[in-house]
């Protein structure tokens, strides 16, 4: 009987235990949908992430360390994600994969982006700054004209605005695109092969040609005067500018508002941004002074310069096919 006692005892306890298992699976079966919820009002939230790209310099730079787009889009129920890059190519990687959804360029990384199918968007672009940009030779180097850059080491950032400078410079020099060494390298690291002779020259942009001429004293071979236009252009997804056009025009209405306040304080500019880039003021004052300010609207001249210069970089085999500029433009 004890033994049967025993047994009972043993079948009601383990009842019991299923039982409570049972109820805790019960409690877990509701608790993804809990979740679920928590996740969808996230994800509500998210959608009022605006998710900026922006490089070491220009007015988008400017206009993050003023926060006045931060407080205005705040007061809209909007929070900004700010993302750094070492230059234009990087940028647009990252809208091409969605990390970002507006950023700022020069005129080439663009047409690379569009080439690597980016569902990228024109926005709206700067007055041309052709003095903004430059190839650059170490102070005691015996290179003293574009055509001793054949058989030269060449250190640039590729696909960026200073890729299309060095066609142009090369073609005016007579020197064909195959007969230098083209050393692909993101500013910092160029600015260290430069400083150590593991390149004979540099085609860089401001403020990384102004700090290094400043502190090197390189001597600059040529800008783009005559050569280049250096426009830079403010971009965005298509899908994120085509659902969000009020956002759009309250981002370029901020842009216009900076640019005149930047272009009358240009002493003031280089103060606010010497601590954040690590840039001495009077290198920063040399680079305010060389660009242009002012918002233009994408007009079909803009659109035919872009086209021109796509068709440059696909006739050098640099980009993989043909494109059409004006399929990056909103309708």
């Amino acid at each position: 009987m004890k033994k049967y006692r025993k047994l009972s005892f043993f079948i009601l306890t383990l009842i019991s235990l299923m039982m409570v298992t049972a109820a805790c699976g019960s409690n877990n079966t509701n608790s993804p949908a809990d979740t679920s919820a928590s996740n969808n009002t996230s994800g509500s939230s998210k959608d009022k992430v605006i998710r900026i790209g922006y490089q070491k310099y220009g007015t988008v730079n400017i206009l993050k360390a003023k926060g006045t787009l931060d407080e205005r889009l705040e007061a809209e129920g909007y929070k900004i994600t700010w993302t750094e890059f070492p230059g234009g190519p990087q940028l647009l990687e990252a809208l091409n994969v969605g990390s970002i959804d507006i950023g700022h360029t020069g005129e080439a990384p663009p047409i690379f982006a569009q080439a690597a199918d980016a569902p990228l968007v024109y926005l709206a672009h700067e007055p041309a700054s052709p003095t903004s940009e430059g190839i650059i030779v170490p102070k005691d180097s015996a290179i003293a004209s574009l055509a001793d850059l054949k058989g030269k080491k060449v250190a640039l950032n590729k696909g960026s605005n200073v890729h299309y400078l060095l066609v142009k410079a090369l073609e005016k020099a007579g020197v064909d695109y195959n007969d230098i060494t083209t050393v692909f390298l993101p500013p910092g690291d160029a600015r260290v092969a430069f400083e150590n002779g593991s390149v004979d020259a540099w085609v860089i942009w401001d403020p990384f040609l102004a700090a290094a001429q400043t502190a090197t004293g390189g001597k600059l071979l040529t800008d783009g005067k005559d050569l280049v236009s250096n426009i830079e252009f403010y971009l965005a997804s298509r899908k994120f500018a085509e659902e969000n056009a009020s956002v759009i025009d309250v981002f370029k209405e901020e842009l216009n508002k900076i640019d005149e306040w930047a272009a009358a304080n240009q002493k003031d500019v280089a103060e606010l941004l010497s601590p954040q880039l690590g840039i001495d003021v009077p290198s920063l004052e040399l680079a305010a002074s060389r660009r242009g300010y002012g918002l233009n609207p994408i007009d079909d001249s803009i659109i035919e310069a872009q086209q021109k210069i796509a068709d440059t970089f696909f006739g050098l085999k640099l980009i993989p096919k043909e494109i059409q500029v004006k399929d990056a433009t909103l309708k």
